[in-house]
């Protein structure tokens, strides 16, 4: 809850929990001595990223720069001094001090108490000026139950936005030959060509009329077929080349044919030279020549096709050769054709996919190869074949400006191409990585794959027609391709590329110089890698916001053959795959996954943070990367990080080892040959040691998670598990805090069963195993309860015929207890106690007496009726499939009458002494649906509901029959006036019944219901594994959305904190003139429809929370008098809702419930009917005692602790931890009388106090041993305490009042009281105590509403709530009041009406202020 400051009105950008004196009128005992206050220094807030409630550590960084993400913020106020405001955090409560008011508080209540005034009660003035407390309240508060496990309720998402792509090429070819057709006729011009004088001459850069012939072997046509393969074997050495010079038909034929002979199914290179011979035909023949060279001699595509074959890759160089892909594409649906006819003679010839050949052509048709002299007779093949020397010379003759660098000099660039150091090395890298990029931002995604990273070869020669795109443009050619692809010569990154070619021919004087000895000249390497990765940066920070697609993602993976800038590419790389699934689908389409394969083999110790984080984002995204781990021991890498005595170079190296054991748990799931090679006691020993490291939860989890894998279906690393005492060490997590972490363990050990031979010694410890989970039923998290039934199921397929007997001796004992029931129906009960006092109810004979089977099958029924939807499901398969089994056994045939007797009989029961309850169209899902069996077992579905459920519960929220046997007991007999009973017992004696309610019942996200016509199956398959693996798909770098600036979550959250400022500053002037103002004024006036029994306002919200008195829940805006929602809360029959409370109330707030039958939910979106959603339900008490005295489940939240405390009929006070949801502790009531009332100080949260039944009331310390906490007891009241609270605000009164009217106050530190007010002299229903204001309410017996001033403890004004006009009933006694926790208002409702009333103070508008905020 938000408690402001009290005093004078001031604008504050900051709103904690105040808890401040104002001036107040002399009380009968004297407070402590005054303190100095503390004056807080002006400082600025840190707030760190919420840690989830999983892990309670920051989350995972980034491989590098892991120190997270931390910001401050400091805000101004109007002042002398700033006032600090913290970020809206998700996880940050608002629940504590403010540290500047909290100094000026201090102050005045300095100055209060030398006037002689009374200061806050109890000593907690320390709380307002103790700088250590105050700094730890301004870091540690969260809020709570808003983590991803509640979100989701431990289910998997189904519809993943970013399905895994296949990145894989499948399909891989290899161009392993290649014929190279030169046509060019040296000296011979063809007819259908004219010639410019000058004109382009050379080819492969060689001039055919400069060339000396010495001998034969050198002629110029020989030297140009040298220098083409040259060329090529640049791009691929592997392939093997034909030089077909100036060929005939006969020649091409038979090299065509040989080569496609050879290469299989692989592709084969056409690479077609037409410069001295006529342009291809209409028809898209290419010329060739007759044997004597006297004639030109056309060679159909048909034929060509039939030689060559498929897949094949052509280049063709010649005019119009555009021409050619048109008409092959004709001929290849012919060829296609003819196969499909071929293939229906005879099935056994080979098929060929013409349409998978690739081409690249010169020109389109009518175009003619540009004859500038400037550039080569060969400017196209140039391009594809020595793209540097011909980009340089490019740049050479468009530049405009004057240079002493010649197009000579672009031949003559330093280095190698090979050698990325050099000049010429360096420019290749360059041009690799810009037209690698510029084909993935310009193509289709398969496209790239395909002509990018199928085949070396083909992805060479596209880069380079990029080039040729860019070039020959120039020269009015257009090049043309199959598949064809968009125009690239406009990309921006060509600018980047110029620019990199001008930087190295700058420095050529220089190197030449150097070269030569003139000077020493250390050549300056390109800055564009590292430019480029400043510009991912950049696109990290804001592009990957909108998942746009980065454009320098293929430099990126260029840059990571650099050992220079290779560490900081991979830190870019890992934030990008932070991002999520889709973008390590895109770093795996464009090729990174052989990189990062090829870096496992790397010893550099710098790289193992980065290198553990990329490969465990990529393993979440697909598994299938497993074998490729095994090939080169890869896995090892991992596992020897993973040891404890292994170092990584990094402050957060456990977030780094659960990475480690993450990766391999991935490596071993459902893969044998991962588990065998996996397999060590070191690896083993490695898991169990991390599992007490106590600072980092994902560590342990993973740890667990990693040996559950490990054992599946694997029994030598079972054995391994129990020399290394795994199963010991792993139950020693029972407790852990962290309820992700129980999960994992209970997950490791259900696959830890199953050892093929169930030696004694493997069933022994299984079943200690399965004797030490036991306790984990009771487990306040439904995850962990999920997975328990997964154990439990395994457990029970394992032991199935030692369940059945269980079940047939629980059988029986419940036959019995019915027919002693039918016996004695006018006896004394006794028989009823008999039974409590074997929990089981079995025969000391029985076979299955304590054993762990029989104790498991008691819990599972029990767990049937779970308040957990998801858990009462999965119970009830593992119920049914043992009943199943025990009708089809043997014992089949005595247990169905025994099972049809037990219906029989508590049915009759039910019929007597239960109300009716509507059943809906759908069966509950708490109860187990019944299975298709013959009518004998038809009617296990109600003994499930009745007999053994019943049973197995003990009565827990005490029905009819068990409360009136047990009132008949002389034992429990007592003296029975109204004043010493609840008011709801004597509220039934006097209310007709009335059936539940049919509203809708919330239930988890996600929720499935069980299908009632499937089979039965055992074992449960468990889907914590999967939920868990999204961690590593979620971003964990950055903040999330809610936490940034500008986002929508942010912007509501800063709204909703500025809003919660106003209504505290309008609302705290108010306090003081409320304790002498009549508070008649009606503010509100509707009908809920049914009885209201609790109510409660949310702080900031216009929200009015209202239960009646069978399980609905009603929202109300109390400003519109409107109804906003209504459901049910789920109780069993005989259960009603005992009390309400929202949490998270700073922000957006969930809905807390408890009901008798003490079972506590959560609910969010509770004022929306199609977004409400159970969050958690879990059973707070577990031994409520049926009484005479009912108080059923009363609790009380403390949000600045996340704690939840519980009581009421049981004999102790249990703490649950919202945080680990598991009971902290469980503190002895120290009386036989029930608890009535629970409430504590909610700020430092350690003290709390009760009151019982018998009118004592007791102060409980949570820092002292829980047998000691009970530190004061004051049994002043005589009656039954109607309630006690201790206020929030104010001067932190503590308020007590039973049924006989007495209404008094207390200071702990006191032995008596320091108060008494008569507050009435009839039956003190409801006492409310505003949390600021010194006002309290009594609501008596006589329909009236009274309010007092807590200092002068004069009565201000009376109300009585308004009837209808038809109900009038000025008798009915008040049933329930409620202040508002901050406004001057108070609802309040009478007993037999429907009808809620709103009354505020008199004087609310003459003191309001303006909110200079």
């Amino acid at each position: 809850m938000r408690i402001p400051a009290d005093m004078p009105l001031r604008a504050s950008p900051s709103h904690h929990r105040g808890h401040h004196a104002g001036s107040a009128p002399t009380h009968d005992t004297a407070g402590g001595a005054a303190q100095s206050p503390v004056e807080p220094e002006e400082q600025t807030l840190a707030l760190r990223p919420r840690p989830s409630s999983s892990t309670q550590v920051p989350p995972v960084r980034g491989p590098a720069q892991m120190n997270g993400h931390s910001s401050t913020m400091t805000q101004a106020a109007n002042g002398p001094a700033a006032t600090p405001r913290p970020l809206m955090l998700r996880a940050k409560s608002d629940f504590g001090p403010r540290r500047d008011e909290l100094a000026e508080t201090a102050d005045d209540e300095v100055a209060s108490s030398v006037d002689g005034d009374f200061k806050i009660r109890h000593g907690w003035e320390t709380q307002l000026t103790s700088e250590e407390y105050n700094n730890l309240l301004t870091s540690s508060f969260f809020m709570y139950y808003t983590d991803k496990k509640h979100e989701t309720g431990g289910n998997p998402r189904e519809d993943e936005a970013h399905p895994l792509q296949e990145w894989r090429m499948r399909d891989r070819l290899k161009t392993v030959s290649a014929v190279l057709a030169l046509c060019l006729n040296i000296g011979v011009d063809p007819p259908d060509i004219i010639k410019t004088n000058p004109c382009a001459k050379e080819e492969c850069w060689i001039d055919p009329t400069n060339v000396a012939t010495t001998n034969s072997g050198h002629t110029p046509m020989n030297q140009i077929g040298k220098a083409l393969q040259s060329q090529y074997e640049q791009l691929s050495m592997r392939t093997r080349y034909k030089l077909c010079l100036d060929p005939t038909v006969d020649e091409t034929r038979r090299y065509c044919s040989t080569l496609r002979r050879n290469a299989r199914n692989e592709r084969v290179l056409f690479h077609y030279n037409g410069h001295g011979v006529p342009k291809p035909t209409s028809s898209g023949e290419i010329w060739v020549f007759n044997r004597n060279y006297t004639q030109y001699i056309p060679i159909s595509l048909y034929d060509l096709q039939s030689w060559i074959g498929a897949p094949s890759l052509f280049v063709y160089d010649c005019s119009d050769a555009g021409l050619i892909i048109a008409n092959f594409n004709k001929f290849a649906e012919k060829h296609q054709t003819e196969y499909e006819e071929a293939r229906l003679r005879d099935n056994t010839i080979e098929p060929q996919d013409f349409s998978d050949c690739i081409h690249l052509a010169a020109c389109r048709e009518r175009e003619t190869l540009p004859t500038n002299p400037d550039l080569p007779a060969d400017v196209f093949t140039s391009c594809l074949t020595d793209p540097i020397v011909m980009a340089v010379r490019f740049f050479i003759l468009q530049n405009p400006l004057p240079s002493n660098i010649s197009i000579q000099d672009a031949s003559t660039i330093p280095g190698r191409v090979s050698e990325r150091r050099t000049p010429a090395g360096e420019l290749n890298w360059i041009f690799t990585a810009i037209t690698d990029t510029i084909a993935w931002n310009s193509l289709s995604k398969p496209l790239f794959k395909k002509l990018f990273r199928q085949d070396l070869m083909v992805a060479a020669l596209f880069r380079n027609f990029l080039l040729a795109q860019r070039i020959m443009r120039v020269y009015h050619c257009n090049p043309v391709c199959h598949p064809e692809i968009p125009q690239t010569h406009d990309h921006p990154l060509w600018k980047s590329w110029d620019l990199a070619v001008e930087m190295i021919l700058a420095q050529l004087p220089d190197l030449y110089a150097d070269q030569r000895g003139e000077k020493k000249y250390e050549y300056k390497h390109s800055e564009f890698f590292s430019e480029q990765l400043t510009a991912f940066e950049v696109y990290l920070g804001q592009g990957a916001v909108e998942r746009k697609i980065p454009e320098q993602l293929p430099i990126v993976l260029q840059v990571l053959l650099s050992q220079v800038h290779r560490l900081r590419a991979l830190i870019l790389l890992s934030k990008f795959l932070d991002l999520g699934p889709w973008a390590v689908n895109l770093a795996l389409s464009i090729g990174i996954f052989p990189y990062v394969l090829k870096l496992l083999q790397s010893q550099a110790v710098e790289l193992k943070p980065v290198m553990v984080f990329i490969w465990a984002r990529i393993l979440a995204v697909d598994q299938s990367c497993q074998a490729d781990l095994l090939k080169d021991n890869g896995y090892a890498y991992f596992i020897s990080i993973l040891a404890p005595s292994s170092g990584i170079p990094i402050v957060n190296a456990s977030e780094h080892r659960a990475m480690c054991a993450f990766i391999v748990a991935m490596f071993c799931k459902d893969y044998q040959s991962g588990q065998r090679v996996s397999l060590s006691p070191e690896l083993v020993e490695s898991c169990l040691e991390h599992l007490t490291d106590k600072e980092n939860p994902l560590l342990r989890q993973w740890s667990c998670l990693c040996l559950a894998k490990l054992w599946v279906n694997y029994a030598d690393a079972k054995w391994t598990g129990i020399r290394c005492l795994a199963h010991q060490r792993l139950c020693e997590l029972v407790l852990d805090p962290v309820s992700e972490v129980r999960a994992a363990m209970l997950y490791a050990l259900t696959a830890f069963l199953g050892i093929p031979d169930v030696t004694a010694q493997v069933a022994s410890i299984e079943e200690s195993i399965a004797s030490l989970v036991l306790t984990m039923t009771t487990d306040g998290n439904n995850m962990v309860r999920k997975e328990l039934l997964v154990f439990f199921s395994t457990f029970v397929v394992r032991y199935k015929a030692k369940f059945i007997v269980a079940a047939f001796e629980q059988l029986s004992a419940e036959a019995e207890k019915e027919r002693m029931h039918s016996a004695s129906k006018n006896g004394d009960g006794l028989h009823q106690l008999n039974y409590r006092e074997t929990s089981s109810g079995l025969d000391h004979s029985a076979c299955s007496k304590d054993t762990v089977f029989s104790a498991i099958w008691l819990e599972v029924l029990t767990m049937t009726v779970d308040p957990h939807p998801e858990v009462a499901r999965d119970a009830s398969i593992v119920v049914d499939y043992i009943l199943i089994a025990l009708l089809e056994s043997p014992l089949g045939s005595v247990a169905v009458p025994k099972l049809d007797e037990i219906k029989r009989r508590s049915g009759h029961r039910r019929t007597v002494h239960h109300r009716s309850r509507e059943v809906a169209a759908e069966p509950k899902i708490s109860t187990p649906p019944t299975p298709s069996k013959p009518d004998g077992y038809l009617s296990l579905m109600g003994i499930k509901r009745t007999a053994s459920v019943a049973a197995s519960l003990k009565n827990l929220w005490g029905g009819s029959e068990s409360s009136t046997a047990l009132n008949k007991t002389p034992a429990l007999t007592r003296v029975s006036t109204e004043l010493h009973r609840p008011p709801e017992e004597m509220d039934r004696l006097n209310t007709p019944t009335g059936s539940y309610d049919n509203s809708t019942e919330p239930k988890t996200r996600g929720f499935v219901p069980r299908n009632n016509s499937s089979e039965v199956k055992l074992p449960l398959k468990s889907k914590f594994y999967e939920w868990s693996v999204e961690y590593f798909r979620e971003p964990q770098m950055k903040a999330t959305e809610a936490d940034e600036p500008g986002s929508t979550d942010y912007n509501s959250r800063l709204w909703r904190r500025n809003r919660n400022d106003k209504i505290i500053a309008e609302t705290q002037p108010l306090k003081d003139v409320a304790g002498s103002s009549r508070w008649d004024r009606p503010k509100g006036f509707f009908n809920n429809g049914t009885q209201p029994k609790k109510m409660c306002f949310h702080q900031f919200e216009d929200h009015l929370i209202v239960t009646d008195n069978l399980d609905n829940v009603n929202v109300w805006d109390w400003q519109h008098q409107t109804r906003l929602n209504r459901f049910s809360n789920g109780n069993p029959q005989d259960s009603t809702i005992s009390e309400v409370r929202l949490i998270n109330e700073d922000d957006q707030a969930l809905l807390m419930t408890g009901s008798s039958d003490g079972v506590i939910r959560i609910f969010r979106n509770y004022d929306s009917k199609s977004k409400v959603e159970l969050v958690t339900a879990f059973r707070a008490l577990t031994d409520l005692i049926p009484s005479n005295k009912n108080a059923g489940l009363v609790f009380d939240w403390q949000q600045g602790k996340g704690q939840v405390l519980v009581a009421g009929d049981v004999k102790v006070i249990r703490v649950w931890n919202a945080g680990s949801e598991i009971c902290s502790a469980d503190i002895p009531a120290r009386s036989g009388s029930c608890i009535t009332s629970l409430t504590s100080d909610q700020v430092e949260g350690e003290i709390f106090i009760a009151g019982y039944g018998d009118g004592a009331v007791r102060v409980f310390d949570q820092r002292i041993k829980s047998t000691n906490a009970m530190v004061k007891v004051w049994k002043e009241h005589k009656n039954w305490i109607t309630n006690v609270q201790v206020q929030r605000g104010g001067q932190r009164e503590l308020v007590s009042g039973c049924r006989s009217g007495e209404v008094k106050l207390w200071d702990i530190r006191m032995d008596q009281s320091i108060k008494t007010i008569e507050a009435t002299k009839d039956t003190l229903r409801t006492l409310s105590v505003h949390e600021h204001a010194p006002v309290f309410a009594t609501g008596t017996g006589r329909h009236q509403v009274k309010l007092f001033n807590i200092n002068t403890a004069t009565q201000l004004s009376s109300f009585e709530p308004y009837s209808s006009f038809l109900h009038q009933n000025r008798t009915a006694a008040i049933n329930t009041t409620a202040f508002h926790p901050h406004r001057m208002m108070i609802a309040g409702a009478a007993l037999h009406d429907t009808h809620i009333n709103i009354f505020a103070c008199q004087e609310e508008k003459a003191v309001v202020k303006t909110w200079e905020g």
